[in-house]
C-alpha cells in the first residue's frame, strides 16, 4: 500500500482558547480493570492447545502493524507534549465512560503516528489535535456509542469538526488503515496461566493492568512488542524482586521468544518495578507542558508532505497558512 498521502487539507479555522492544564487521573483509570479483563479477554481462550496456537498467531501479527524492538528517538518537547496527550486521553476516557482498552488503543495510534511522521516544534496545535483524532478512531473501533466530534474538548484549543475529520483521515492513511493492532491485554490470560497455572494471587490481574497503563507514560508503545509488555506486567505484578537469572528461569519454557526478547522483558519489568517504587515514595505528579498558549491563535489548514527516502514525513502548514501565524488575538 502506498504510504504517501498527497492530498492537502483545505483551509479551516482552529480557535485556540486559554484554559487550565489537564491532570492525568490514574486512580480513575484503574477502577474497573478486573471487569475489563474478565469481560473482554479471559473468555477468548478455550483449551490449552488452542490458547498456544492463538498466542502464536498474535505474536506474528505484532510485526504486521509496525511494533519493533529498536527504540525510536523522540525530541524533548515532543515527549512533554506526548505526556499531555496521554493525560488528555485518559481523562477523556473517564468523562465518556470508555473502556480502558479504548484509551490504550488510542495511545498506540498516537505513538505509531509520531514514529512515522515528524511534527515541528512550533506546530503544537497539531500535537493537540492528534490525540482527539486517535481517541475518536479508537472509540469507533471499540465502543458501542461514540460521542459526536464537537464533544471532544481540549483545555487549550477548540477544533472544528471538519478539521478533526481531516486529521482522522491522515491518521488512517499514515497507519495504512491497520486500526486493530494487538495490545498487551490479549496476552494476560496466557501469561497468568503460564506463570501461575490456575491459581494466582488476589489482585494480580488489576495490578498487571495498572502497570500496562502506567508504562505508557514511560515508553513509546511502538518500541515494545505487546507480548513483551504483557509478560513483564504479569511478572512485575507477581514479584518485584526477580533477578535477571530468576526471570530467565520463569520464561525459559515459553517458546515465543529468544534471548533478545528475554532482555527486553527484563528491561520492561525493571521499569515497571521502578514505577511502583516511585509511586510509593512520592505523591502523584501533575505533568505540565511548557508549550501551552496564553492567547488565542487562529491556525488555518493542514497539509501533508512526504520527503521520501525512508525519512519521517512532515505535517506542515500550507504556504498561505504561514501568514495565519501572525493572527494572534491577545486576551484582555
Amino acid at each position: 500500500m502506498n504510504t504517501e498521502f498527497d492530498s492537502s487539507f483545505s483551509s479551516s479555522s482552529l480557535l485556540c482558547q486559554e484554559t487550565e492544564e489537564a491532570c492525568f487521573s490514574e486512580t480513575a483509570a484503574t477502577e474497573c480493570y478486573e471487569s475489563v479483563y474478565s469481560n473482554h479477554y479471559k473468555s477468548c481462550f478455550v483449551s490449552e492447545n488452542e490458547d498456544d496456537e492463538f498466542i502464536q498467531n498474535l505474536v506474528v501479527r505484532e510485526t504486521d502493524v509496525g511494533f519493533k524492538t529498536n527504540p525510536s528517538t523522540c525530541k524533548t518537547w515532543l515527549q512533554s507534549a506526548r505526556l499531555d496527550a496521554i493525560e488528555w486521553i485518559f481523562n477523556t476516557r473517564e468523562t465518556f465512560g470508555f473502556q480502558v482498552h479504548t484509551a490504550y488503543l488510542s495511545v498506540t495510534y498516537f505513538d505509531r503516528f509520531i514514529s512515522i511522521r515528524s511534527i515541528d516544534e512550533e506546530k503544537l496545535w497539531a500535537v493537540r489535535l492528534l490525540p482527539i483524532a486517535c481517541l475518536s478512531l479508537a472509540a469507533k473501533m471499540e465502543e458501542c456509542e461514540v460521542p459526536i466530534l464537537s464533544e471532544f474538548h481540549t483545555k487549550d484549543y477548540q477544533f472544528q469538526n471538519k478539521v478533526i475529520q481531516r486529521m482522522e483521515l491522515l491518521v488512517l492513511s499514515t497507519l495504512e488503515w491497520k486500526m486493530n493492532p494487538i495490545t498487551p491485554f490479549s496476552y494476560l490470560h496466557y501469561f497468568i496461566r503460564k506463570f501461575h497455572a490456575e491459581s494466582y494471587p488476589k489482585g494480580l490481574i488489576s495490578k498487571a493492568l495498572e502497570l500496562i497503563i502506567a508504562i505508557t507514560k514511560e515508553i513509546n508503545l511502538v518500541d515494545h512488542r505487546p507480548s513483551i509488555v504483557a509478560a513483564a506486567a504479569v511478572l512485575a505484578a507477581s514479584n518485584s524482586g526477580f533477578t535477571r537469572r530468576a526471570m530467565e528461569v520463569e520464561i525459559d519454557f515459553i517458546s515465543l521468544w529468544g534471548s533478545l526478547q528475554s532482555e527486553e522483558i527484563y528491561g520492561c519489568y525493571s521499569m515497571m518495578v521502578e514505577i511502583e517504587m516511585r509511586k510509593c515514595k512520592t505523591p502523584n505528579l501533575v505533568v505540565t507542558s511548557n508549550y501551552s498558549s496564553v492567547h488565542n491563535v487562529v491556525v488555518e489548514g493542514i497539509s501533508d508532505v512526504s520527503n521520501g527516502g525512508g525519512t519521517k514525513r512532515k505535517l506542515i502548514f500550507n504556504e498561505s497558512d504561514q501568514n495565519s501565524l501572525a493572527k494572534k488575538i491577545c486576551r484582555p
